[in-house]
């Protein structure tokens, strides 16, 4: 109990020294930073024989690989024009496969059948603007990033405008505190990763890179209580507002 404390504080602290690393452009050691915060996360929640959320463990371990392997880019040099960047393929399928175990995580606690019968509106609606809306994103990419970079790339955010979508979804069929909390970290994940790319290729300003960060730290802040929580009993949200 005592070592959770001492981890639980030491979380906040590098999360609040992380930022600030990125205020004063320390990427280096903002980068370090946040791989030890991560392996703390990780570690917290690994180690936690209260928690059963097994999809969060596994999507935390694939995240944490996958900055660990970005943060090893600081040691390895890479000749862009005749090699192929593997750290960056692999890093980056590591934090898609993060996700999606995310999704499933909602998903697993869904009856899907249920849900496509009540909500099957609000699905369409919401595909067709993830298409949208990853079309538009990705396309800030299309003139900087080969074939293959640019398909991840569009694969990545399609898959984190998906996780927005089922947070979506979650929230109106349940409407709980733990419903709430998933699709607030979910928009925080989406601005974290948009501004991220903003600041990577269009325009390298220092606030951009922030914002992001400021946003990545409330995003997992947000899944750790959202994990800590239990599910309430389902409370429809549209029948909700129309009781109102």
């Amino acid at each position: 109990m005592v070592i959770n404390k001492v981890i639980k504080v030491s979380l906040i602290c590098l999360s609040v020294l992380f930022v600030y690393l990125q205020i004063i452009q320390s990427e280096y050691y903002a980068d370090l930073i946040k791989t030890i915060l991560f392996l703390g996360l990780t570690s917290l929640f690994l180690f936690d024989k209260e928690c059963d959320c097994i999809f969060f463990k596994l999507f935390l371990l694939l995240y944490t690989v996958g900055q660990i392997l970005s943060f090893a880019t600081w040691y390895i040099e890479i000749d862009y024009t005749n090699d192929i960047d593997y750290i960056y393929y692999v890093a980056n399928s590591l934090y898609i496969l993060s996700y999606i175990l995310l999704i499933w995580q909602i998903l697993s606690r869904l009856n899907l059948r249920e849900i496509v019968s009540k909500y099957y509106i609000a699905i369409a609606v919401l595909i067709i603007l993830d298409i949208f809306c990853v079309s538009i994103v990705s396309a800030t990419t299309e003139g900087v990033l080969g074939f293959y970079e640019y398909t991840l790339e569009f694969l990545y955010n399609g898959v984190i405008m998906a996780l927005l979508s089922v947070s979506m979804i979650n929230f109106m069929h349940r409407d709980d505190k733990r419903s709430i909390n998933m699709l607030m970290a979910s928009i925080f994940i989406v601005f974290s990763e948009i501004i991220q790319l903003a600041y990577f290729y269009v325009a390298e300003y220092p606030e951009l890179n922030i914002i992001s960060s400021i946003f990545l730290v409330f995003a997992f802040t947000l899944l750790y209580l959202t994990a800590k929580l239990e599910n309430e009993e389902p409370v429809d949200f549209l029948e909700k507002s129309l009781e109102a």
